[in-house]
């Protein structure tokens, strides 16, 4: 099949890109002509495992291709995908500009019948404003084009959304239209050969299944959080309670780690929207997505407090220096969107610490959002940003941390303390090694 994918971010050049090796052809359409650009070159502009070989190679089978021409675009294709950013209002709500203008210039150029596909991540309801959008250009045009609208939300994990969109667990559509439908089902036959991956159901159940999915994630980690928090207070560990629990069938072991928060592109603004959704426009206060998205805020700051616990009896944070281990929101991304280690960089600077920072993938990224701050050293890797510091800060478990040579890098540090905002380590093997080990909901482990 033929189609136009608008919005080469994150999801829209994921989902383009499967579709081509799939063998669909693909044209991927973004105003920015400086991405094209470098696109078209065969740079990509965003960081995930897998997906530059996958782009390359399907620009040399001529299957997927760039353009800032909608008219191009829409008259070569006959499905047309929405996959443009919808982020945060300052009130929380979800921001549908970028899909409005999308949606308008579509009206513009349809020469015809078109299926009209939503993959931005907006509330319940936004396709039946698409819907009314689309109507309003084409009345303007004085034109009757038909077309049907399919809600067909997107289920990507940063640094493993090709395996995700290749193999996904499950596709949902919403949709009004049976001849959509099918022709949705056609779209993703090479995707469900071994086994029926296909949701149907009304639009909005499918706009909802979005923000449920990524509530209910995020639920669960704030869960775990609260749960670090009382262990920490009565001595138990969260790492031993966290098999406990979710050796259960009914729990599972996923999302279940205690930690420094949860940040990226997707929880934090979809917890809001829902939030919003449900206050302002629904009249109900949703009383435990208010209480997820209020413990994890608090739980990026809880780094903080341990080091300024720690530190408060050994002259105070002020003029000492401090390695930050991994600035991306996960591993395997260079998104630091909402990431919590803006929040400990920050609160950290505030008290007067230098700081030697270092990610294996996101460093371009960190130095244009930290290009204003002072005290802030750019490091090679690990072991330089931890020479001559105080303590070292964990906030993104990166594999290449999981085996560092802790004997070989405590004599270049002035200070042996790790302050581990993924439990990533054992505290008995970092104590072995001469460090003072702090987790998240772990006992201290601290030298005599």
């Amino acid at each position: 099949m033929d189609i136009l994918i608008i919005g080469t971010g994150y999801v829209g050049l994921v989902t383009g890109a499967s579709f081509a090796e799939m063998g669909h052809k693909v044209i991927c359409l973004d105003i920015d002509e400086k991405k094209i650009a470098k696109l078209l070159r065969g740079e990509i502009p965003i960081y995930e495992p897998g997906l530059d070989e996958l782009v390359k190679r399907n620009i040399k089978a001529k299957r997927l291709a760039f353009t800032t021409d909608y008219k191009k675009g829409i008259e070569a294709t006959t499905i047309c995908f929405l996959a443009v950013p919808t982020p945060s209002k300052e009130d929380g709500s979800c921001d549908t500009r970028f899909i409005e203008s999308a949606v308008k210039e579509l009206g513009k150029h349809l020469n015809g019948y078109r299926i009209i596909v939503n993959k931005s991540t907006a509330a319940p309801g936004t396709l039946f404003f698409v819907k009314k959008t689309l109507q309003e250009v084409l009345n303007q045009r004085q034109v009757n084009y038909p077309f049907d609208v399919i809600s067909n939300p997107e289920f990507l994990k940063e640094g493993s959304a090709i395996s995700d969109c290749m193999k996904p667990d499950r596709i949902v559509i919403g949709y009004e239209s049976k001849d959509a439908l099918q022709t949705m089902k056609q779209l993703y036959a090479p995707f469900n050969l071994n086994r029926e991956r296909i949701l149907e159901m009304d639009i909005l159940s499918a706009e909802l299944t979005k923000y449920a999915a990524n509530a209910m994630l995020a639920t669960r980690i704030s869960f775990m959080n609260e749960l670090a928090e009382i262990c920490k207070r009565i001595g138990a560990n969260i790492n031993e309670v966290r098999k406990g629990i979710g050796s259960d069938a009914r729990i599972g072991y996923s999302f279940l780690y205690a930690g420094a928060g949860y940040g990226g592109s997707c929880f934090p603004k979809d917890l809001r929207a829902l939030c919003h959704l449900a206050e302002k426009k629904l009249d109900y206060k949703p009383l435990l997505l208010n209480a997820v998205e209020a413990i994890n805020n608090q739980q990026k700051k809880v780094l903080y407090q341990n080091i300024k616990k720690y530190f408060d009896t050994k002259g105070g944070i002020r003029g000492k220096t401090f390695a930050i281990w991994g600035l991306s929101f996960k591993p395997d991304t260079d998104d630091m969107r909402e990431a919590p280690s803006l929040t400990l960089i920050e609160q950290l600077q505030k008290e007067g610490a230098i700081l030697r920072l270092y990610d294996p993938v996101s460093m371009e990224n960190a130095m244009m959002l930290l290009k204003d701050h002072k005290n802030l050293v750019f490091c090679q890797d690990e072991f330089h940003a931890a020479e001559g510091v105080d303590a070292i800060a964990l906030l993104t478990e990166w594999k290449q941390f999981r085996l560092v040579n802790f004997q070989e890098l405590l004599p270049n540090m002035k200070n042996g303390v790790l302050f581990d905002g993924r439990n990533q380590y054992k505290p008995e093997d970092m104590k072995e090694n001469g460090f003072d080990y702090i987790g998240i909901g772990v006992p201290d482990h601290i030298r005599n």
